[in-house]
């Protein structure tokens, strides 16, 4: 009797292992093969630039990307340029609400639609399309994100709840920060059965969940310098929590930092200085100045390791996110019916624009204390409202951001919404009341999706990587962010950035008869330089350029075909 009582339960233990590894808790749909024309799967995608669009302004303002391509393409050749170096991604993807014209190229039929089938309401695989198409983007676009990067996606009821899911599953549900509420309407629409919607959402993610807060800003009030240079040196003592950080908590050591020295170690905890801050500088104040100040509600801020201080006058245009999240008028963002009286100002004809204001909140919202070298993508461009808003922010408090927008060119988005409306925030325009609305500079490079090679990634010949090789100029340029180009030969390309600080030489051919004019020209360069050359292996030919200290040398092909092997068996 006992022994049939343990073997009925050892059954039963069996039968419950089964069934525990059948059930998943998650989301699961019916993951469908989508197709692509020319696509990674038989060529190799690269970039191109087309000259004869770039915008080009001498005003030390950053140089923007501007990508017109598939985005899936795109992002493949992101995960080579831009891998690990994006600060903050916002996307507006496709609602998928059966009528906002969201098609997927089922790869099994697109022999009959080969322009993409329609997904209305009612389609059986409406949210197996939408979960397919978006899954294989959101997992290229993690990859992208800086270990402290930050990404935001707009969405409404339709797909918010299997969006979360997803996100939760590619980027880690321990990583979700936020769903933010987004007051996105002054006339919710009346004619709905239930109720009045006018809220949309913001989901928030972060690659590595830190101790970062987010801030939103209440006023038009900025910080500044309390250095002032050609002043003499003074030595300021800030009490304990008087100085907000936007580094990593720990213990920071006395020494030179960038223009003020750190007197004697500190610590920093939670975003403020645990301990107090001793530092000297050319500074502005005494310390009985900066004790008033600290009285008058003045507060400080480092925003990065070079320890440069700040100073702003009040606190009331800082507060951390209202308790409900909502994002509405209080913070300065507007609503879509603003979104579209701008853009019709502008004689740009669109009409589902999200507000920049709304973009803007949230790029400042997370890079509040480091407005320089910030990068921001957006991968669903439409309009290109995200451009606008990081050209905007760079205006308002001299930052140095660079933008990456990526869109197709369907119904002519780019040709006539998206590139328009950017050149002219840059160059200036004329209202539709004839008022003049003054540019905002920057400059801009325009680049197409393009493809190479007879194969596949997975079957690449020797002619696929000369090719590749040959091609690559542009990809390797902006790896390097060197996007001028100052001399092209059937041998070499050498590209510099705007400031003209740095450079990237690349020798693409195999044959190396015209090496050693490669070699001289790298000499004289003089500045910091990234070498590429041709190899058939990983060799470097470092001792090429050994006796240069600015030079780092590397390799192609083969770097760019291993990140797109990758790539392709994520699917």
């Amino acid at each position: 009797m006992e022994e049939d009582r343990i073997l009925k339960l050892q059954k039963q233990i069996e039968r419950l292992k089964k069934a525990v590894k059948k059930q998943r808790y998650g989301l699961v749909w019916m993951d469908i093969p989508e197709a692509f024309e020319d696509d990674i799967e038989n060529k190799l995608p690269i970039l191109k630039e087309v000259p004869e669009l770039a915008i080009e302004n001498d005003d030390g303002k950053p140089t923007h990307i501007l990508i017109e391509g598939d985005n899936y393409h795109a992002l493949t050749c992101l995960n080579y340029t831009h891998k690990s170096k994006i600060d903050v991604i916002y996307i507006d993807p496709p609602y998928n609400t059966g009528s906002d014209g969201f098609r997927y190229k089922d790869k099994r039929i697109i022999d009959k639609f080969p322009d993409g089938t329609e997904v209305p309401k009612d389609h059986s695989f409406r949210h197996s399309y939408w979960l397919s198409f978006m899954r294989k983007r959101l997992e290229l676009a993690r990859n992208l994100l800086k270990d402290t990067g930050v990404m935001f996606i707009s969405i409404d009821d339709n797909e918010l709840a299997q969006l979360k899911l997803l996100c939760d599953d590619i980027f880690g549900e321990s990583n979700f920060v936020e769903t933010f509420v987004w007051n996105k309407t002054q006339t919710p629409p009346s004619l709905s059965n239930k109720c009045r919607g006018n809220v949309e959402y913001v989901l928030c993610y972060e690659k590595k969940l830190n101790r970062n807060k987010y801030f939103g800003k209440k006023s038009n009030n900025s910080d500044a310098p309390l250095i002032n240079k050609g002043n003499g040196i003074k030595e300021l003592t800030f009490p304990v929590g008087s100085v907000r950080f936007n580094i990593p908590d720990g213990i920071y050591r006395a020494g030179n930092y960038s223009s003020v020295r750190v007197l004697e170690d500190f610590e920093v905890e939670n975003g403020r200085n645990k301990t107090t801050l001793k530092i000297a500088g050319e500074f502005k104040w005494v310390q009985s100045n900066l004790e008033e100040e600290l009285s008058l509600g003045t507060y400080f801020l480092i925003k990065s390791r070079k320890m440069s201080i700040r100073y702003q006058k009040t606190d009331e245009n800082v507060s951390e996110m209202l308790p409900n999240k909502l994002i509405d008028a209080s913070f300065g963002v507007r609503t879509n019916e603003e979104a579209s009286k701008e853009l019709r100002e502008m004689a740009i004809q669109f009409n589902f624009s999200k507000p920049r204001s709304l973009i803007a909140f949230l790029i400042e919202m997370v890079t509040y204390y480091s407005t320089e070298e910030i990068v921001v993508l957006d991968f669903f461009a439409g309009s290109g409202t995200t451009g606008h808003a990081v050209m905007e922010l760079n205006q308002e408090d001299k930052g140095t951001r660079q933008f990456i927008l990526v869109t197709n060119n369907e119904n002519k988005i780019m040709g006539e919404v998206c590139y328009p409306r950017i050149k002219k925030a840059i160059n200036g325009y004329t209202k539709l009341n004839g008022e003049e609305i003054k540019g905002l500079g920057n400059s801009l490079k325009y680049y197409k999706t393009a493809f190479v090679g007879r194969n596949g990634i997975l079957n690449t010949t020797d002619d696929d990587k000369i090719e590749l090789a040959h091609n690559a100029g542009e990809l390797l340029a902006i790896a390097e962010n060197t996007l001028e180009l100052v001399k092209q030969n059937d041998h070499y390309q050498l590209f510099e950035d705007s400031n003209k600080d740095k450079y990237t030489a690349i020798y693409f051919r195999e044959e190396l008869e015209k090496f050693d004019d490669f070699v001289k020209m790298v000499e004289k360069l003089q500045k910091k330089t990234i070498v590429y050359v041709f190899s058939w292996s990983n060799e470097e030919f470092s001792t090429d350029f050994a006796y240069l200290k600015n030079v780092k040398v590397k390799t192609i092909p083969l770097p760019i075909l291993e990140i797109y092997k990758n790539i392709y068996n994520l699917g």
